[in-house]
């Protein structure tokens, strides 16, 4: 039984930066990940089309017997997770922006947050932000067009480059010290944000913090697979396999399929 795998969905192949975090901490957990490319970004839909969109991906997941379901996507996470809980009997880990360690840390009490408009306005990010910013000055900005790069490809794009000169000057201009990743597809620009922001900026993201709480579920619901051999993990895209694979390549014992969803 508790060989079964754990699975993953995402609006697309940013949530696999987060997917790489829970399998370098759980080597022998075999995965099944879903990228619903075909309708990415989540970030510009409503809330019930969120909703119903995570609907769909939690029921082929559990038709592939995955014992517990994590969800990298903010905008999922904020909009949906309370609706799956009380609706599916399996665990379910979603993800928020690390905001609460921003602020704790910030020496400027001036912290930046990057997301998606689905995020920035959902109830779950305004409970966590008004709970932990209290005396912080928060400067948050919508990532339009950045998964958009991300899921064609255009990473390390010249497109790319540009479009993040034009987001971070507020940040640059507000004098911030952290910045906060509120998208999983958002590590994958880490570097590139890195370079522009001045060097007192820390970026972080949530990805370790969700590989310790799946961790940490599996141990509580005894669901932690014994077997000794490394996990095997299947990939899947509603679109287009190529990004995936690319964004993946280095993992072992993986296979990357299309497959309608």
């Amino acid at each position: 039984m508790n060989d079964r795998p754990i699975g993953f969905f995402d609006s697309g192949v940013g949530g696999t930066s987060v997917w790489k975090e829970v399998i370098e901490l759980l080597p022998h957990e075999n995965t099944i990940y879903l990228a619903d490319s075909k309708y990415a970004p989540y970030g510009r839909k409503s809330k019930q089309q969120i909703i119903e969109l995570c609907i769909k991906n939690t029921e082929y997941l559990l038709s592939q017997n995955c014992k517990l379901i994590a969800i990298p996507c903010n905008t999922a996470t904020t909009n949906a997770i309370s609706y799956l809980r009380a609706n599916y009997d399996v665990p379910f880990i979603g993800i928020e922006p690390a905001i609460k360690p921003a602020a704790l840390k910030s020496d400027t009490k001036k912290i930046g947050i990057l997301a998606t408009r689905g995020t920035l306005s959902s109830e779950l990010f305004n409970k966590t932000q008004k709970e932990f910013t209290q005396d912080v000055n928060t400067i948050e900005i919508v990532g339009t067009g950045i998964v958009e790069l991300i899921e064609a490809g255009k990473t390390d794009s010249e497109e790319m480059q540009d479009l993040l000169i034009s987001i971070t000057e507020p940040f640059m201009i507000s004098g911030i010290d952290y910045l906060v990743l509120g998208c999983s597809h958002y590590p994958y620009i880490k570097e590139m944000l890195q370079e522009l922001l001045p060097a007192r900026v820390r970026i972080i993201d949530s990805g370790a913090a969700v590989a310790r709480q799946t961790l940490n579920i599996l141990k509580s619901q005894n669901l932690i697979n014994l077997n000794t051999a490394p996990g095997k993990h299947l990939l899947y895209s509603n679109l287009k396999t190529d990004v995936l694979d690319a964004l993946t390549q280095e993992i072992a014992n993986r296979e990357v399929q299309l497959l309608d969803f």
